[in-house]
């Protein structure tokens, strides 16, 4: 008897979703672990999490179809408004395969997916209109993303679906980046090539938005309504845009196969990101997995990243228009990720001209990215990092530096740029240190451990203002290519510090800094 109570609690349980809407005034909340805020080197409040009545509807009682075929857009979106005009609730996405258009969230509403729901949105350039957005720090225009809320509060994608961005009909492919056999497959199936016949393009207008890009990934020059319509296809848009919002959560789900970046918070306050996976394939240009931008109060714990560019990105926008905005990206907790690909595991930059403080990164694995811990900036920036706290971190296969500090940033993934350019950079005129000048300060590293890398460490700060007050304590990096250079920095204690290298060269190297101190002791 026991055990058949026990399977129809099951039953009632699997199927509570497709029951008919509820109105009970009971409210679902999210249970986080307050234990995660324990001995925390900063101050920071707890990040409110949302809460929802117990109301939901099902796409399906709003026409949505699961054939693969048929456009949902207007089912889902009209269940969001539902469910937001009747004071908030769960929009259920059952089991199937749904094809949509852009999802608009509104605030208290949880979009909740069943097992094995996926949804894909259409590779439909014209379903995704060109509007006012803000991308890689600057204010520009783009398509609308996939799935955006702006001024939203109380707002959640949970449960255990997944989202694909249909990316590849949107991304630019570099041909050094495929196989013979792959890169002649994409060929053959369509698009342009630029004049190199180096990178393929899906469409002539994607590879225009290309041409008309001197800095990054946003166009210049173009001024027209008529002229943003034809490169349409470059302004690929971020999967995910979380703007001005508060009480976000995002829990158990799988995004995939981003046209651009994968998930983007702007300017949001109280965001969780709980046992969320992200996988975009190595490949993909501007594939970053999260680039959490100018919030304040975020928690990123138990997550699994895959990705074709930097995948845990704290940045604050970018140069003028950064500054201008002013809004740090403050009080981040970072804790239990994982790391299967990314030009970096974790990442500050280089947009981070309005500041970046209190942060907490703990107990992370980072799995062959191209850097573990990559900071990076470049003149012109302006902004100040500080109050950067990483502990327990865990690498294997890094092909070049487990720890990277590079205030001479290009644009370019580690080891994707020759030298000579980088060299020519720093051969620059010193200028002197104005708003512009970008400072890193106050980071403390400890109990790092890193099996395979290339160069052991790499801190490469500006002439004009050194990298500052760095500790790094009880780190382990064996099987290294090179040992660690720390260039334009004052202040940095290694204490505890083992560099095992492939060949005979040193394990440090200092040049051009000041006030280095390895196990007490002043380094000569």
């Amino acid at each position: 008897m026991k055990t058949l109570s026990r399977k129809l609690g099951l039953l009632i349980a699997i199927c509570l979703p497709l029951l008919p809407v509820s109105n009970s005034n009971a409210q679902e909340t999210v249970a986080i672990d307050n234990s995660i805020y324990d001995n925390l080197p900063f101050k920071m409040p707890e990040v409110e999490q949302p809460v929802f009545p117990d109301y939901q509807v099902n796409i399906r009682t709003f026409g949505a179809k699961s054939d693969g075929i048929t456009l949902n857009t207007k089912a889902i979106n009209h269940a969001i408004r539902e469910v937001n005009a009747k004071g908030g609730g769960k929009v259920i996405i059952p089991q199937g395969l749904w094809l949509t258009g852009p999802i608009e969230l509104l605030s208290n509403v949880n979009l909740y997916t069943e097992p094995n729901a996926l949804v894909v949105f259409t590779g439909d350039f014209d379903a995704y209109p060109i509007i006012a957005t803000s991308f890689e720090g600057m204010e520009t225009r783009r398509c609308q993303s996939p799935i955006s809320a702006r001024n939203a509060e109380n707002i959640a994608i949970t449960g255990y679906g997944t989202f694909d961005g249909s990316g590849d009909n949107w991304r630019p492919v570099k041909k050094e980046k495929m196989t013979a056999l792959q890169w002649d497959k994409l060929v053959a199936s369509g698009g342009v090539l630029d004049n190199a016949k180096k990178v393929w393009y899906p469409t002539a207008g994607s590879l225009k938005g290309a041409m008309a890009c001197k800095s990054f990934n946003n166009p210049e020059g173009i001024e027209t309504d008529a002229e943003w319509e034809e490169i349409k296809p470059w302004l690929r848009p971020v999967m995910i845009n979380i703007v001005k919002s508060k009480k976000v959560l995002l829990e158990g789900v799988t995004f995939k196969n981003s046209p651009s970046w994968c998930i983007h918070p702007l300017s949001c306050e109280h965001i969780t990101l709980n046992n969320v996976k992200v996988f975009n394939p190595w490949y993909s240009q501007n594939g970053d997995a999260l680039d959490l931008e100018s919030c304040k109060n975020a928690l990123i714990t138990n997550c699994i990243f895959d990705a074709g560019d930097d995948a845990i990105c704290i940045k604050s926008g970018k140069d003028e228009s950064g500054r201008k905005r002013g809004e740090p990206c403050l009080n981040v907790i970072v804790k239990n990720n994982t790391v299967l690909h990314g030009h970096g595991g974790f990442v500050v930059g280089s947009e981070m001209s309005g500041g970046v403080k209190n942060v907490y990164v703990a107990d992370c694995t980072f799995l062959g990215t191209d850097v573990g811990l990559r900071f990076k900036s470049t003149r012109g920036r302006g902004g100040i990092v500080e109050g950067i706290y990483i502990d327990n971190i865990y690498m294997i296969n890094i092909p070049n530096e487990p720890l990277l500090f590079d205030l001479f940033y290009g644009g370019k993934g580690a080891g994707e740029e020759p030298e000579e350019a980088l060299l020519d950079r720093m051969k620059a005129a010193v200028p002197p240190v104005t708003i512009k000048t970008p400072a890193f300060r106050d980071i403390h590293i400890s109990n790092v451990y890193c099996k395979g890398a290339g160069r052991a460490m790499f801190f490469n700060g500006l002439p004009e203002m050194p990298i500052r007050n760095i500790s790094v304590r009880n780190v382990v990096i064996t099987d290294a290519e090179s040992g660690a250079v720390i260039s334009q920095a004052d202040g940095v204690t290694l204490d505890d510090v083992t560099i095992k290298t492939l060949d005979e060269s040193p394990a440090l190297t200092v040049k051009d800094a000041r006030n280095i101190k390895v196990d007490g002791k002043a380094f000569k």
